[in-house]
């Protein structure tokens, strides 16, 4: 069995075992707590962090963010929280507006000079 697939199916998991799941260091997961604010794992009276099922599958979403898809920490937050950075097609979609833009301003460039060329013959 691979590590995903040992993963005993608990209420409550402890640092270690959401690192040997995760693959990642205790002090990355720790790191992570600060940096954020939707992993948030509980502690128990000794003060022991505690994580649940949705934690691990929120560290395994930030890890596939950050080490996958490369985003940098502060791209992966937005992404998190819903603020989803600019698409290829939103970049793309701009640029052809910009060239619309561009040629009207051409044009109405264009036209604004024979005016006044017409008013100077007069």
């Amino acid at each position: 069995m691979d590590t995903h697939t040992q993963s005993i199916k608990k209420l409550y998991y402890s640092i270690g075992e959401v690192s040997k799941v995760t693959e990642l260091k205790q002090y990355v997961l720790r790191y992570w707590e600060t940096e954020f604010k939707q992993l948030n794992p509980s502690k128990n009276k000794a003060g022991n962090r505690t994580y649940r099922q949705k934690d691990i599958d929120l560290i395994l979403r930030i890890k596939d963010l950050l080490y996958n898809q490369k985003f940098t920490i502060e791209g992966a937050r937005k992404m998190l929280s819903g603020v989803e950075a600019p698409t290829v097609e939103t970049a793309l979609e701009s640029e052809a507006k910009t060239s619309v833009d561009l040629d009207l301003l051409i044009k109405i460039r264009s036209e604004l000079k024979s005016i006044l060329e017409h008013l100077r013959q007069k």
